[in-house]
């Protein structure tokens, strides 16, 4: 962070995606109109931000000990430790991080995330997304492009409607990016819900673009990689046994270039 950079300023009269997870996740860093959007969601809601919460940091840690060691992790959100370049520079001390995210109080807290291993770094960069030509200028600065790259958009793709091309933006970053490297993608999903548990309508109501999508949807950001032999999951292979009564709401997946 640069010293006298002028505090961004957060509004606090619309939710925020990045608040409501927090709040969903018990965090502290939201405010009432996040609250308000965060109680009208089902337990459903609860169940699946911790759930992918576990998802990210399996998903990272496998990534890293299959051997990359450098990540962009666009959408990052508020720091809950561990956060990403924990996982990774406790397999890999050299490993280098360069977060993105468009909340200005996701800014505010980013000093967290820069607290690197000496021998790896850690960089943030307040984008969109939707500008993904900016985000890669910004990332060549600490990241080597002639090396496998992790880019994880972990909850994000939900958010971006179709008009502005989900699928284009994410070619565009993972055109950018090497052979060996690879996308780790969480992507919200009704498929498993019930009518009375498909709150995307509310969600929209408060304001935010919520594009859930299907599992051929999701499997489109995929193209061209390989997923493996586990293809889509919903929950990590390994993970302890689901709560009662434990639904489905996201799809994940770790697709690398060939």
């Amino acid at each position: 962070m640069t010293a006298g950079r002028p505090k961004p300023q957060v509004d606090t009269s619309k939710p925020h995606p990045a608040r409501i997870y927090d709040y969903l996740l018990g965090g502290k860093d939201n405010y009432p109109v996040d609250q308000a959007v965060g109680d009208r969601m089902p337990i459903e809601a609860r169940q699946g931000a911790r759930s992918n919460r576990v998802l990210m940091q399996k998903a990272v840690a496998k990534v890293a000990h299959d051997g990359v060691d450098q990540f962009l992790d666009i959408g990052t959100g508020i720091p809950t430790e561990p956060n990403l370049h924990q996982i990774v520079q406790a397999i890999n001390p050299k490993a280098r991080v360069v977060y993105v995210d468009n909340d200005p109080i996701v800014m505010r807290h980013a000093e967290a995330l820069l607290i690197s291993t000496p021998e790896g770094a850690t960089d943030y960069i307040q984008a969109d997304v939707r500008e993904p030509e900016k985000i890669l200028d910004h990332a060549r600065t600490l990241l080597d492009f002639s090396r496998p790259i992790a880019l994880s958009l972990i909850a994000l793709m939900h958010f971006i409607p179709d008009e502005d091309d989900p699928y284009g933006i994410a070619a565009t970053l993972l055109g950018a990016l090497p052979s060996g490297s690879c996308l780790v993608l969480t992507h919200l999903t009704t498929d498993f819900l019930s009518e009375e548990q498909n709150k995307t309508a509310e969600y929209r109501a408060s304001g935010i673009n919520l594009r859930p999508r299907t599992r051929a949807e999701v499997e489109r950001f995929f193209e061209g990689l390989d997923l493996g032999d586990a293809g889509l999951i919903t929950r990590w292979y390994d993970e302890d046994p689901a709560e009662p009564g434990w639904t489905a709401t996201g799809y994940a997946g770790i697709g690398y270039l060939p």
